[in-house]
């Protein structure tokens, strides 16, 4: 039977559906897997690198508590130099060897002693070694705008002098000073232009204001708030403290490839798909454009081959009718000259383009039935409802839409196999008129109500598999109209609907 192909045709689409939803699957479970493990590798390292950042931050901080030491040690220093200074101008029998050594050992911390009227005493380790007056006074501006003055009172004579001791860092620290300030910046550069593309933000400590950002699309994020919220929304920061008593936070989350990568197995099998229903639609057209030239050629060379035999029976019935024939006789095979005629002319505009033209289509309807009832037996009986107000026209090709009722009322009686009921109605559905051909048959199976349209599928033993199809390709491609099978139940009978525009 010829019904095979096509419950083949289906278990082929049902294996292949099978074996994509397979490779599918596969894909996306191999991707994620693959994804997974590079997410972990990369989470793993951006986990290593914040612990590196702790460690580095917590080194920056214990060098700047170790500076800051420092610089209270060169305070003192300088505090005890000015309490030498003063306790050699004020002796005058002790031994004064023990304060020389003291001021002999301040080789660093630049010093300048001042009265309380602000002229200078005495100054130590100035950058110059033989400054003028004016250097200095300049010197003793910066230092008072940058340092805390040490007072310092002695008594003289009975009289009560202030003398003001200004102090710089010393050169060795300020040379500390700009490595710590080199050590910080290389931290801050380093954290947010990392090796391991993580990517990362340095914000204040009221997790608001951006110092420092690397590795991130900031084009993606109308302000600093809400790039802030994205990256908190992945990892917690961790605050660091470089300075003593001012907290920053280093937020970071996932580099950018580990994001990429969870993205791109749906991108590849959506790419994939989309280039698979394109190549299968194209294929599809392809095919039924070679369908369509099949149909028509085969239409056309069917009409030709029966024209000429025509032309030639129309002449010997002349002949007969010359001969004194019985007119009985004559008048028959005139009828079927007739249908003969009628075959080759739907034939003839199945292959071509047929003319469309306001028809009536009740009245046209009545008259098909009315050719088919003699001609399907005497056991089926046909009933005909008209729902429709009046007898519209609506474009149609005579020949053609004729040629659909006789196929449908014949596979109606082949299916009641010569015995039941045929039950035509007509009506209108909004802009559409409807035609309902109902049988008391064998009925249609739900898994092959498509199919039967489809060319070459039938169920008898020698039939063409044609009649259903090419009442499809009259109603759906001449007509822009459709055809389908509305009621179907097996052992009751099969309801065929046709919905015709009227415009």
């Amino acid at each position: 039977m010829k019904i095979n192909i096509y419950s083949r045709k289906q278990r082929w689409k049902l294996w292949l559906a099978a074996f994509a939803a397979i490779i599918v699957m596969a894909t996306l479970w191999y991707s994620g897997s693959l994804v997974k493990n590079i997410s972990n590798d990369e989470r793993a390292k951006a986990k290593l690198w914040a612990e590196a950042v702790k460690r580095r931050a917590k080194l920056v901080q214990e060098t700047a508590r170790l500076f800051s030491m420092i610089e209270e040690d060169e305070r003192k220093k300088a505090n005890i130099w000015a309490q030498a200074m003063l306790s050699i101008v004020q002796s005058e029998s002790e031994d004064l060897t023990f304060y020389a050594s003291v001021l002999e050992s301040n080789t660093t911390i630049p010093v300048i002693i001042t009265y309380e009227d602000g002229s200078v005493w005495t100054y130590r380790n100035l950058e110059r070694e033989d400054p003028d007056s004016v250097y200095i006074q300049q010197e003793l501006e910066r230092i008072k705008a940058e340092k805390k003055p040490i007072t310092l009172t002695n008594t003289e004579f009975g009289e009560k002098i202030v003398y003001v001791l200004y102090y710089d860092d010393s050169r060795i620290y300020r040379k500390l000073q700009d490595i710590l300030k080199d050590l910080v910046d290389s931290f801050i550069s380093e954290t947010v232009i990392n090796s391991a593309s993580v990517p990362v933000i340095y914000t204040d400590s009221s997790q608001t204001h951006i110092i420092a950002k690397g590795n991130i699309d900031t084009l993606r994020y109308k302000n600093d708030l809400e790039l802030i919220g994205d990256m908190r929304s992945e990892n917690e920061p961790f605050a660091i403290e470089i300075n003593a008593g001012e907290r920053n936070y280093i937020f970071y989350k996932n580099s950018y490839l580990v994001r990429q990568l969870r993205y791109f197995p749906v991108v590849q099998l959506t790419i994939i798909g989309l280039f698979l229903i394109v190549s299968y639609f194209l294929f599809s057209t392809s095919r039924r454009a070679e369908q369509n030239l099949v149909w028509a050629g085969m239409s056309k060379e069917t009409a030709h081959q029966l024209g000429t035999p025509l032309s030639s029976l129309s002449g010997w019935v002349e002949i007969l009718k010359v001969n004194g024939v019985d007119e009985s006789i004559t008048s028959e095979i005139e009828k079927d000259l007739e249908r003969l005629q009628t075959i080759a002319e739907r034939f003839s505009k199945v292959g071509s383009v047929p003319e469309i033209k306001p028809v009536p289509v009740r009245s046209t309807l009545l008259e098909t039935l009315k050719y088919m009832e003699p001609r399907t037996g005497k056991g089926i009986t046909y009933s005909f409802n008209d729902l429709l107000q009046s007898d519209p026209a609506i474009p149609l090709s005579k020949p053609l839409f004729s040629w659909v009722i006789e196929n449908l009322t014949r596979n109606a009686a082949d299916a009641m196999e010569g015995k039941g009921s045929i039950r035509v109605e007509i009506g209108e559905a909004g802009r559409r008129i409807y035609i309902d051909i109902t049988d008391t048959g064998k009925g249609v199976p739900k898994g092959m109500r498509k199919q039967i349209f489809q060319p070459g599928f039938t169920t008898k033993k020698r039939g063409w598999g044609l009649g259903l199809s090419l009442v499809k390709r009259i109603i759906v491609n001449y007509h822009s109209g459709k055809v389908f099978v509305k009621w179907s139940e097996p052992g009751q009978g099969t309801t065929f609907r046709i919905l015709l525009p009227k415009k």
